[in-house]
């Protein structure tokens, strides 16, 4: 696979481009996939397929779907049906009957105004029901070739831990028109994908698996949870739930004050420290400020 082309800045030591160079070059060293796991078998089973992993799984829609397709093996089987007709085979999904509501207005959308088949462009697509700007562009560019770059929960979070966007990049638009800035158009479909993978597999958005990323060593997340306080041992917590490291006391009521990277810290009611552990297991109540959408 040819290497992601990408602007180095003249600047001396790491930058955020070089960051973004040096991060891209591990996941695409070490991601597999390209292409995403619903299972689909043409653009009218990948655009209900979408629709339905709003806010749900891609295993719990894979699971649902052959029953789905098989009661409305075309679109224009769907755009036949009812909201409640369609509601059976898809209520152990999130949100079932708005999503019911979707399928079938989508469905009769495709075949009174796009002639039965799927639009191409996301102009097009983010017009049928349920159909959103991420949804727009997965379709687009699973089903059509198109590259786009959609910016979901996964793309978001990981974009910002591993510190390839700018840090005031809070919404979806920003990132996205970021990392557009980093790779050549046509890979921008590969990026989605990695980043996707990354954050579902490895960068969890409550446990992520640091010792198992290929991109720890360019990470800012990583870096600052390094620097985080080594846990103390043998802390004795019949004296208190919290002990201050600094003043070396113990003591069960814990203010809160706000750090200046805007996180909500754990500080001693004393001398307002916020060098804090928690005495049960021994662990900093540091916590490192991570972005999620």
């Amino acid at each position: 696979m040819a290497p992601l082309t990408t602007l180095f800045g003249d600047r001396q030591g790491l930058n955020r481009t070089q960051r973004a160079v040096c991060a891209i070059d591990a996941l695409d060293k070490s991601s597999e996939r390209r292409s995403t796991e619903l299972v689909h078998l043409n653009p009218y089973e990948l655009v209900v397929a979408t629709v339905l992993s709003a806010q749900c799984t891609d295993d719990r829609v894979n699971h649902i779907s052959p029953s789905l397709f098989s009661a409305f093996p075309t679109v224009q089987k769907m755009a036949q049906a009812s909201p409640e007709e369609i509601f059976p085979f898809v209520k152990s999904v999130t949100y079932p009957n708005s999503k019911s509501r979707h399928l079938a207005g989508l469905a009769r959308m495709i075949v009174q105004d796009f002639g039965g088949r799927v639009p191409k462009s996301p102009r097009e697509l983010k017009k049928l029901p349920g159909v959103g700007q991420k949804t727009a562009q997965v379709v687009a560019a699973e089903a059509f070739n198109i590259p786009t770059l959609a910016v979901e929960t996964h793309v978001f979070r990981v974009s910002h831990r591993l510190g390839i966007v700018n840090s005031t990049s809070t919404t979806p638009d920003k990132v996205e028109r970021q990392l557009k800035r980093l790779v050549q158009r046509e890979r921008w479909s590969d990026l989605h994908h990695m980043l996707i993978f990354h954050g579902r597999y490895i960068c969890q958005a409550r446990s992520p698996q640091c010792m198992r990323c290929p991109a720890s060593s360019c990470c800012t997340y990583y870096e600052k949870i390094q620097q985080l306080p080594e846990p103390i041992s043998n802390l004795e917590a019949a004296k208190g739930k919290f002990y201050c490291g600094t003043r070396r006391h113990y003591f069960s009521e814990a203010d809160l004050v706000t750090d200046r990277y805007g996180v909500e810290q754990v500080c001693c009611p004393r001398c307002g420290s916020m060098n804090v552990f928690v005495s049960k297991s021994g662990i900093s109540t540091r916590r490192v400020k991570d972005l999620r959408a």
